[in-house]
């Protein structure tokens, strides 16, 4: 089965292959589709993002189409950045932002979780499924794999930075909505997929 990813971002297209490809589901990029859009991410939810992007690149692609929309939420920050996490602070210092606004926070209340929703969309309508991955906030960057928060956000002893990329994978949010979207997937389209 072969799929549109509506996402111009390398490393979502790299882990959303690394998670579906063994389960039989050829992930395209926008962009391998012909498609040259970069819809507005106006929504005031996860969902409502992901949602807005896989519509947007379904309308042109006439093919099943999934978009991830992502973010970090810190509890001690009120669940910031959240929606805003790409926008929050340019990606080069996102994560000395972030330290900086958890400098004095003890460790047991430093929680927060990663949260991913992916959208499908196709002639058979639309849908969301959700994975969450729950840690801590480091004091310090550790780690040189995955992008983003990933070498502030600790899963036990590591950060998802200190990780190869199959560990990532199999503890991830975007790991965790994705096996739920295979499952989607199989119901949808039998066996096959």
């Amino acid at each position: 089965m072969k799929i549109v990813m509506a996402t111009n971002n390398e490393n979502k297209l790299r882990e959303a292959r690394e998670i579906l490809s063994p389960l039989g589901i050829e992930v395209i990029s926008q962009r391998e589709a012909g498609i040259d859009i970069e819809p507005e991410e106006n929504g005031a939810t996860f969902a409502e993002n992901a949602l807005i992007k896989a519509r947007a690149v379904y309308e042109l692609a006439g093919c099943p189409v999934i978009a991830d929309d992502s973010g970090l939420c810190v509890d001690a920050l009120g669940g910031a950045p959240g929606v805003f996490s790409a926008r929050w602070a340019p990606k080069e210092i996102q994560c000395e932002r972030l330290l900086e606004k958890m400098a004095g926070v003890p460790d047991e209340a430093r929680t927060a979780y990663f949260r991913c929703v992916v959208a499908y969309v196709d002639e058979n309508g639309s849908g969301t499924v959700t994975g969450d991955c729950h840690g801590t906030i480091s004091h310090e960057k550790r780690g040189t794999n995955g992008f983003g928060y990933d070498p502030v956000f600790l899963c036990g002893e590591r950060t998802l930075a200190e990780m190869t990329s199959d560990e990532k994978n199999a503890l991830s949010h975007r790991g965790a909505a994705l096996r739920q979207l295979s499952d989607v997937f199989q119901e949808r389209y039998g066996a096959s997929c």
